[in-house]
């Protein structure tokens, strides 16, 4: 793969790291202010975009749009399932396994291309 096909990839992964802190980071500081959480993940989701916007111009030139989306999903079922475990403590079981796969195959159809 080239630089230009690996670095949407890096930099969707990097944004998917800052998006899961900023959606669900706070969980775990349930007794902070609602305001203070909000405001907390909004300067986090900052920088995730700072990551997600060049990597869809820049991936742009190499993937399709739907490509770029699909990734973006399989790369926030990753690193969403090793947040959850690590960070939350939650079990991942075996319907987040079947719901995730079914996910994966869905991608499998998005990057085959036409079928027919």
């Amino acid at each position: 793969m080239s630089v230009q096909q690996l670095m949407p990839i890096g930099f969707l992964i990097i944004s998917n790291v800052f998006m899961t802190f900023a959606w669900y980071g706070h969980l775990k500081f349930q007794n902070q202010p609602l305001t203070i959480v909000i405001v907390a993940s909004w300067a986090i989701a900052f920088v995730e975009y700072c990551f997600a916007v060049p990597a869809n111009r820049f991936g742009h030139s190499v993937y399709s749009a739907a490509e770029l989306k699909t990734m973006q999903e399989v790369i926030t079922l990753v690193v969403f399932s090793i947040f959850s475990v690590f960070y939350l403590g939650e079990s991942i079981t075996a319907n987040h396994l079947v719901g995730f796969a079914l996910i994966c195959l869905g991608a499998f159809f998005i990057f085959k291309g036409p079928i027919g």
